[in-house]
């Protein structure tokens, strides 16, 4: 739905949105491209596919450089360059929600603090490590496109799932919030995002390497939940900020694991 203007729907069924509207506000939000979409819920059912395509592309871009420059360039290139596809904007939300969660502040103040512009030395210092951890796993794994596919499908998969799990940890809502407006989405959304998105993330691991690719999904899956678990005892919800901070931790998490000297 393009901002200024009103999708038609049927009457009789309130939820019935055009499903090429929802992929393309998916891809307006995750990245700086599809131009201006307004968020809508029908969205949610395209993040793992855009994650999926994310990291595809990240991982031919990866490919590709390692046969152009030394290893350790290749990879600092392809962290800069997923900054770019997303628009800094998971990193915005880890950074934020350092300052709000690790910081030793009441549930209020802790919104309070993710919300104002600037960057605290919590936020500095967990967007830095992760932006080296990052690095390093890319500068010590072989190019593998499949196994981006996969973390970065599991990532937004887990994006998506979330705010049909837990609520809105801002009352004056938020923009996390907006895909739960005018109505929130059937429940049957988001049981599928979580078993298509999550065979779709696993698959691609698989397709990688089948134990190495798999431990490395469901790593990358069960540290997000972590963090929005620490969302929810800290803040009583989630936020988008929350939000872009699992999927970017669980991306690393995934990446770390998938760079262990695994046998054979």
């Amino acid at each position: 739905m393009i901002l200024g203007k009103k999708a038609v729907v049927s009457p009789g069924d309130p939820y019935r949105h055009h499903r090429l509207g929802g992929a393309r506000a998916a891809v307006a939000f995750l990245t700086p491209l599809g131009g201006a979409f307004e968020p809508e819920g029908s969205a949610l059912l395209w993040f793992p596919a855009v994650g999926l395509a994310i990291g595809l592309t990240l991982g031919g871009l990866w490919w590709a450089l390692e046969r152009i420059w030394p290893v350790p360039v290749a990879a600092a290139i392809v962290v800069a360059a997923d900054l770019g596809l997303t628009g800094m904007l998971h990193f915005d939300g880890l950074a934020d929600s350092a300052d709000g969660l690790l910081s030793h502040l009441d549930p209020a103040s802790r919104l309070v603090a993710m919300a104002e512009p600037g960057v605290g030395a919590y936020g500095l210092a967990a967007g830095g490590l992760v932006i080296l951890l990052r690095w390093v796993a890319l500068d010590s794994i072989l190019p593998a496109p499949l196994l981006l596919a996969g973390l970065w499908c599991t990532s937004r998969s887990l994006m998506a799932v979330v705010p049909g799990v837990i609520p809105h940890a801002r009352k004056d809502g938020g923009l996390a919030a907006s895909f739960l407006r005018p109505f929130r989405p059937p429940r049957w959304q988001f049981a599928t995002i979580a078993l298509l998105g999550g065979a779709a993330g696993v698959a691609a691991g698989l397709s990688w390497r089948i134990l190495p690719g798999l431990i490395s999904v469901l790593g990358a899956a069960l540290a997000g939940t972590a963090v929005v678990w620490l969302g929810y005892r800290r803040l009583g919800g989630y936020t988008g900020d929350v939000l872009g901070a699992a999927g970017v931790l669980a991306e690393t998490v995934g990446l770390l694991i998938a760079a262990v000297r695994w046998p054979g």
